[in-house]
Order: structure tokens, then sequence, then C-alpha cells
């Protein structure tokens, strides 16, 4: 039997075992795991110990933690054995550093400094400098932990370390799918079984299996849909097969992360030929996965704020594509190239 079938030990820090964990210089001003992690950007993250938070990223099962200046993290190769009651890895599994430090480094757009963006937003915005006035320093114990409620509110003080993430486009993209009228813990069970019914299988943790996301081809087999259904997407199950069959016979995968490199406005109208993509999940997916930092996601929560809280007169009494464009132009003209990531805090 293959050792990866083999069920492995969650490692909760590098204490017990330096040699398996390296670092980034990450301050949490930077970055705060426990918020990014938990907001509703990804459903592949769970906090497997305190302050210590367990993944599936690149093909790979990571656990992350960080301290006051340094972002921690180790990787579980598919082959590891036991040996004089700790976990070695075998010699030829073991990740390259150098490569396991950009994936991560590249997933939360570390190259991105927070505090000068939080500066400039302040100085356009009254709104958003009046709740940013203690950055960067210590948040509340806390604060803005309950999904994304944390946004811009004149009776929070914005976290530090909220950033958007830049994950793979076609988990993304069939993730948000999943979204429309759910909540966070469901998406994440529903993501979950999708992954075990259709990924390949990684390694297992304490018992716990782990799965990659499954390719595009996978999902837009002839029985696709029939399988989601029986697993509890309901009406998303056409969407998400649809949506795998149509770029895997039309753009492909690869058509898909070209995206990155076109205009916002074209890579938006490309997301809203597939099935079940509006224009809310279309700007999710250009902001958190194809580099549109100035797309901003559009729901009811933020037309209310673009309303009540900015006197912004847009968008007539619903939310229709139309509504969609100028909220986010309103906010494009506001919080600048980097609206997104302002929306996001």
């Amino acid at each position: 039997a293959r050792a990866g079938r083999r069920s492995m030990k969650l490692r909760d820090g590098p204490s017990a075992c330096p040699s398996l964990w390296r670092s980034l210089p990450c301050p949490r001003a930077e970055l705060r795991l426990d918020l990014v992690l938990s907001s509703g950007q990804t459903f592949r993250w769970w906090e497997s110990s305190p302050g210590a938070w367990t993944g599936v990223l690149g093909g790979r099962v990571w656990t992350l933690r960080q301290d006051r200046e340094r972002l921690w993290y180790t990787v579980y190769g598919e082959e590891e054995e036991e040996r004089d009651g700790g976990l070695q890895p075998a010699g030829a599994t073991r990740p390259d550093g150098a490569e396991t430090d950009r994936i991560l480094s590249d997933f939360f757009q570390l190259d991105v400094g927070l505090p000068a963006l939080y500066r400039a937003w302040g100085a356009a915005d009254p709104l958003f400098r009046s709740v940013a006035a203690d950055f960067p320093g210590e948040v509340s114990p806390r604060g803005g932990t309950e999904g994304r409620s944390h946004r811009a509110s004149p009776h929070r003080v914005p976290p530090a370390g909220v950033r958007v993430l830049r994950q793979d486009p076609a988990e993304c993209l069939l993730s948000f799918i999943c979204t429309s009228n759910n909540h966070i813990s469901r998406i994440t069970a529903m993501i979950e079984r999708l992954c075990r019914a259709f990924g390949p299988r990684l390694c297992c943790l304490d018992a716990r299996p782990f799965h990659a996301f499954p390719s595009l081809s996978a999902l837009a087999g002839a029985d696709a849909e029939a399988r989601l259904r029986a697993l509890g997407f309901g009406y998303r199950a056409k969407f998400v097969s649809g949506s795998a069959k149509a770029i895997t016979e039309g753009f492909g995968a690869e058509g898909l992360h070209r995206l990155r490199s076109v205009p916002y406005a074209e890579a938006r109208r490309v997301l809203c030929t597939l099935p079940g993509v509006g224009a809310k999940v279309a700007d999710c997916v250009c902001l958190m996965a194809l580099d549109k930092a100035e797309a901003v996601p559009v729901d009811t929560h933020v037309w209310r704020i673009a309303r009540e809280r900015y006197g912004a007169a847009l968008g007539g009494r619903s939310l229709t594509p139309r509504a969609h464009q100028e909220i986010g132009d309103f906010f494009r003209g506001l919080w600048g190239p980097r609206a997104g990531w302002a929306q996001a805090v």
C-alpha cells in the first residue's frame, strides 16, 4: 500500500519538529490568517488547532501559523514515514523551499503592502479614514471574525491584515458558483464533498482525508450533474458541471488563466457567458483569481452601504446589471485601482 494512504499526524507548530517548517517575513499588520481564511474568499481552510490553519493549496496540504513578524508553514508530502516517534519526510517528496515560499507569497499577494493602501484610501475617503484611524496598530480582540461583515463601518475599526487572495481561477469560479443563496459553513461543506467525490486524494491527516480540487474535465463528465445533485448541490449542480463543460469545450483552463492579462471589462464579459455566472460571481472571480484589483463585487449589503453611508443615489430600486456597474464605478472613483481590496475590509 502507498504510504500516502496511511494517516499522518497534523503539525501544530514549528516547536515540535522545526526542520519541517519554514517561514516568511510577514507582520500581522500585513496579514491576519484568522480573518482572511475565514472571510468567505476561500472555502478550503479550517482552524485545525488554535492559531493553526490547515488547507489545500496548489495540490498540496499545508498548515499555516503566524507570530507577530513571521508567517510559518509546513507542507505534507504524499509519502512520509514515522521514525523515532517523529515525522520525517521521505527525501524524494520533500518540496523545494523556494518554490513553496513563492506559492504562499503569491496566494496571499504579499508583494502588496497594506499600510500604504490604508493610508491612500483614508486620504481619499473621510469615512474610511474615520474608521481606520488606529491602523496599523493592534485591532480589537477577535474583531471582525464574523464572516465578511467586517466592512467599513462608522462603528468598527477595520482590522489590519485583511487582504485579497490570489486563487486558482477554475477553483475560484466553481466555488463561487456555489455561493448563490448560501452561507459560508454550508458552502465549505459542499466544496469538501465536491473535492472528495471528484478530486484526487492527497493525504490523510489524523484520519481526515484531503483531496485536491477537481479538474475541469472531471466536473464536465456526462454524469457530473447527477452526482452533484446527489451530493446536495441542488440547482447549482447544473451550473457547476455546465460551466466546467463550457470551459473545457471552449477556451480551456489555459484560456481562463489568460483572462489575468486582459482588461477587467473583457474578463468580466467572458465570465458572464458561463452558466450560473452573473455580475457578482464574475466580479468575485475577477478580484480573487484574475488580478483585477479594481473589481468590486456588489451584493445588497454593498448596495445599501453605497446608498446609506455614502449618499450615492445609484441603481434605482433593484440590483440590476446597470446598478452593479454604477456602484462599482462609484467605489472605483472613490478608492482607486485597488477598490476591490478596500471593499474587502
